[in-house]
C-alpha cells in the first residue's frame, strides 16, 4: 500500500464506492450511527446539501441517495431543474462525496509544537502559530510560499490563538497576557520583528475592574466588519476591544472558571458564544443586557470544560468540544435561563493536563442535557483542541470535523453522528485543523511540529515523504 493510503483510516465506504481497509495506528472505532439529531437540523443540512428532487428518483416512488455524479452532470445537460444550472444544493450534494481524505503533503516542519492553524476566509493564506513564538503566513495561491514570518512579541507560553480581519489585512495574535499584538500582513515586508516601518502593536485587554492581576488570553476573534475583537480570558471573563476607538469597550465577568473559547454567533456581531472551564456554553446578547454579566442563556450537556466552540453563522446552531471527550451541538432556542440543574458529585479526580479520561466516566450522561446531538470517537485531553463545521460554500456544513490527542482528525456526519473518516499521520496531538472553504483541502497541525495536507486526488500527485531523520521530542510538561 502505498504512503498515500498508509496514514489514512476510513471507517466507512467512500460514496464513490471505493474501500480503504482500517490499518492500526489509532484505535478502530464503529461507525454505526450514534443517533439522529432533531428533524429542523436534519432538515436544514438537505436543503444545503442535497440534490434536486428529479435526480435522486431512482424510479417512481424511490429514491436514492447519493446520487451519482453522471446523473448529477447528465441532469444539469438535461435542465432537470429548470435553472440550466446546478443550485448550491447540487453543488454541495457534488463536492461533498470528495473528501479530503488522501495525502499527507508536508506543508511545513518546525521544531515546535504547532497550536494553531488556519485558513483565511477566502482560502488564499493559511496561518500557522508555533509555540516556539512563530506565525507563519503561507500564500496558498503561489505553492505555499511563506509570505509572513511573525516572530510574536511578549510571548508568555505560547501563541494561544490568531485571527485574521476580515479584509485580510491585519492579524492579531494572543498568548497568556492580557496584551494582544496586531500585525499588518499586507506589508510588503516578509520577516515581522516589530520594525518601526510596520505595524506589529500590542492591544491591552486590561479593564479598570480587573483588579491589576495579570491574566492570559485564550482565545480571540475579529468580527465580521473588522471593527471589533472579542477574546475570552484565564480571570473567568468576556473582552471586547473596540479597534476604531482604540480602547476596551466590554468586560463581562462571564463564568466561574477559564473561559477557554468564544466566538461571535454571526455577521451582526450582537451574539457571542462563550465556553468555560466550568462546562457551561452561555449566550450573551450585547443589546438586551439584563443585568450585569447576565447572559441571554445558558447551555448545559457538557459534564467537563469546554476547550472550543464553532459557529455555523446563522445565530442559532453551533458546536462545542468537551474535556468529556465530546463534541455537541447545540440550538440555542432550547437555551434556559439559568443553571438550577444538580449534576452532583463526580466519583473520580482526574486533570485532563496528564491524566487519560476515567473508564468510569465514559457512558455517564448530565442529566438536563439541552445538546441537539452529541459525537464520540476522538480524544480531548493535553490541550484545547478545535473542532469546527466543514465549509457551507462545498459542503452545506454536512460534517463536523475536529483534532483529537490520538494524534488523528475525525470527520463526523453531523445528521447521522457516524465518523465518515479518520486521517492519520502526526505522533502528537493534533490541536487545529481547517478545511478550505473551497476545494477538498483540509490542513491539520500538531505538536510533533508537522503542518500537513490532505487532499483528494486530483492529478495523480505524490504525498511529499516527510523526513524520517527529524528528531522527535518527548514532552513532560
Amino acid at each position: 500500500m502505498g504512503y498515500a493510503m498508509s496514514r489514512l483510516e476510513i471507517e466507512s465506504e467512500l460514496f464513490d464506492g471505493s474501500k480503504v481497509t482500517n490499518e492500526a495506528g489509532c484505535s478502530t472505532r464503529s461507525n454505526k450511527p450514534l443517533h439522529n439529531v432533531d428533524h429542523e437540523i436534519a432538515q436544514l443540512t438537505n436543503l444545503r446539501s442535497g440534490p434536486h428532487e428529479r435526480l435522486r428518483q431512482l424510479m417512481p416512488g424511490k429514491q436514492q441517495l447519493p446520487v451519482s455524479p453522471v446523473k448529477m452532470l447528465a441532469g444539469r445537460e438535461g435542465n432537470y431543474s429548470g435553472r440550466g444550472r446546478f443550485s448550491l444544493a447540487d453543488r454541495c450534494h457534488m463536492l461533498s462525496r470528495y473528501l479530503p481524505v488522501n495525502g499527507p503533503w508536508l506543508v511545513d516542519q518546525m521544531t515546535s509544537r504547532a497550536y494553531v492553524s488556519q485558513f483565511s476566509a477566502d482560502g488564499s493564506l493559511f496561518v500557522a502559530g508555533f509555540q516556539g513564538s512563530n506565525i507563519r503566513i503561507y500564500n496558498v495561491d503561489r505553492g505555499w510560499k511563506v509570505q509572513k514570518n511573525i516572530l510574536a512579541k511578549s510571548l508568555r507560553w505560547t501563541v494561544t490563538d490568531t485571527s485574521l480581519s476580515p479584509d485580510q489585512r491585519y492579524l492579531v495574535y494572543a498568548s497568556m497576557s492580557p496584551i494582544v499584538h496586531i500585525v499588518d500582513v499586507g506589508s510588503a515586508t516578509t520577516d515581522s520583528l516589530a520594525k518601526v516601518t510596520e505595524i506589529h502593536e500590542g492591544l491591552d485587554f486590561s479593564a479598570a475592574d480587573d483588579g491589576g492581576y495579570p491574566f492570559g488570553i485564550f482565545s480571540v476573534k475579529f468580527s465580521t466588519d473588522g471593527r471589533e475583537l472579542v477574546a475570552g480570558s484565564n480571570d473567568n471573563s468576556i473582552y471586547v476591544y473596540d479597534l476604531e476607538a482604540n480602547k476596551l469597550s466590554l468586560r463581562i465577568v462571564a463564568h466561574t472558571a477559564d473561559v477557554n473559547t468564544v466566538t461571535f454567533a454571526d455577521e451582526s456581531g450582537n451574539l457571542i458564544y462563550s465556553g468555560s472551564d466550568d462546562s457551561l456554553c452561555k449566550v450573551w446578547d450585547r443589546r438586551c443586557f439584563i443585568a450585569k454579566d447576565t447572559p441571554a442563556g445558558v447551555l448545559m450537556g457538557h459534564l467537563e470544560g469546554i476547550t472550543f466552540l464553532d459557529s455555523r453563522g446563522d445565530g442559532r446552531f453551533f458546536i462545542s468540544n468537551g474535556k468529556d471527550q465530546t463534541i455537541k451541538l447545540w440550538d440555542i432556542r432550547k437555551m434556559s435561563s439559568n443553571t438550577s440543574c444538580d449534576v452532583g458529585f463526580r466519583s473520580y479526580e482526574w486533570d485532563y493536563r496528564w491524566m487519560d479520561y476515567p473508564p468510569q466516566a465514559r457512558d455517564l450522561k448530565h442529566p438536563c442535557d439541552q445538546s441537539v446531538a452529541t459525537y464520540k470517537g476522538h480524544s480531548v485531553l493535553r490541550t484545547l483542541i478545535r473542532c469546527y463545521f466543514s465549509p457551507e460554500y462545498s459542503t452545506g456544513q454536512k460534517y463536523i470535523y475536529t483534532g483529537s490527542h490520538d494524534s488523528c482528525v475525525y470527520i463526523y456526519d453531523v445528521v447521522t453522528g457516524a465518523q465518515v473518516a479518520v486521517l492519520k499521520h502526526h505522533t502528537s496531538p493534533v490541536r487545529d485543523c481547517s478545511w478550505h472553504p473551497y476545494y477538498p483541502m483540509l490542513v491539520s497541525s500538531s505538536w510533533d511540529g508537522d503542518v500537513v495536507k490532505w487532499g483528494f486526488p486530483a492529478n495523480g500527485e505524490a504525498p511529499a515523504p516527510v523526513s524520517n531523520m527529524r528528531i522527535r521530542r518527548r514532552y513532560y510538561y
